[in-house]
């Protein structure tokens, strides 16, 4: 048995107690990012010529709630917008429209010690471990530095503090004298877990956070992962376009597709009967011992640009089952069944 295999046959699904609400939640979500017109072009268009802002729907109306001790993978073809999310959800990015609500209060209306409670209660884990950091900083600062701004620790308590959370991170302590370039690709990544834990967060979002390191060490920091969740009671976004990982990761997977949620399950659920064609197709992707002798095919087509989308349901170019009403009118992501959601005509039927 794997590594992740062995993660997996004992994964334990939370639930939110009741009555309590989402630890985040995001609704109507949307971020566009608008390229203004230069002064030649602004003269061009006063000459009349086709020329207009160019705006890209990155996020496009995404509502999404993850439970207290939850792993939510989020899933899907680059420039998909999982990422711009994932930053909006960690307060980098601020949405062009919707909201972020943190345990059930919105963050924008928040103020004061509110506001700094909800803004470290939320961290993001990025994809490249070395761009990251800052070489000219010293892992005692990097990982230490917040924790001290915002008051969390006294000087006096920073050196065994600092040596406990990187213990946690499987570091040396003996290591925090030192620069990002003087550690492997996983010890980096490791050195930004501990920077996230350092300001005691709840949830965690991990942006492609073992994409670029060797399959092993992927293993040792995907563990790491769990075992700080069971520890500490992190709940995490998992952001991944790796289908294999996110299988054994995650208690519900959210697939999105140019910006907008097309489909949201269990785990077992959507992996045993996907609903939605995007994600079969996604699926069909996954090489399995199984299907060894299998022929695998890309999804058909290329995923259209964010600058301009096509109308009505985004995936109809490339799906092989849409009809004329695909073409026109925008599919609603509606409940299914008991806890899954999908966003296709073809439910409708």
């Amino acid at each position: 048995m794997s590594v992740l295999e062995s993660q997996s046959s004992t994964r334990v699904v939370p639930g939110s107690a009741a009555g309590e609400p989402p630890l985040i939640e995001v609704r109507h979500l949307s971020k566009r990012f608008v390229k203004a017109l230069d002064l030649a072009e602004k003269i061009a268009a006063r000459l009349g010529a086709d020329v207009h802002e160019e705006v890209v729907h990155a996020v496009d109306d995404v509502s999404l709630a993850v439970s207290k001790g939850e792993v939510v993978g989020l899933v899907g073809e680059s420039g998909c917008g999982k990422s711009t999310l994932g930053r909006m959800v960690a307060g980098i990015l601020a949405p062009s429209s919707g909201e972020i609500l943190y345990r059930g209060s919105d963050r924008a209306t928040l103020d004061g010690a509110a506001a700094r409670r909800a803004a470290l209660a939320v961290q993001m884990i990025f994809q490249d471990p070395f761009a990251s950091l800052n070489p000219r900083m010293r892992v005692a600062d990097i990982v230490g530095e917040a924790a001290r701004v915002h008051g969390l620790v006294d000087a006096a308590g920073f050196d065994a503090y600092l040596d406990e959370v990187l213990r946690q991170c499987g570091l040396d302590p003996s290591f925090k004298r030192r620069y990002p370039h003087q550690f492997s690709g996983g010890q980096r990544q490791r050195i930004g877990i501990a920077r996230a834990l350092a300001v005691k967060p709840e949830f965690i979002v991990c942006d492609e956070s073992v994409a670029a390191l060797d399959v092993s060490i992927q293993a040792q920091i995907l563990n790491l992962f769990m075992d700080l969740r069971e520890s500490l009671g992190l709940t995490y976004l998992f952001i991944s376009h790796d289908l294999g990982v996110v299988e054994h990761l995650s208690d519900r997977v959210v697939i999105m597709y140019l910006g907008r949620v097309v489909e949201s399950a269990p785990t077992e659920a959507l992996f045993d009967e996907a609903n939605h064609p995007y994600t079969q197709a996604l699926l069909r992707e996954v090489p399995r011992l199984e299907s060894r002798h299998s022929s695998f095919e890309p999804i058909k087509g290329e995923i259209p640009s964010p600058l301009d989308p096509p109308p009505g349901c985004h995936f109809h170019p490339r799906c092989p089952h849409a009809m004329a009403r695909c073409r026109e009118e925008a599919p609603a992501l509606r409940e299914i069944a008991p806890g899954r959601m999908s966003a296709c005509h073809l439910n409708d039927g």
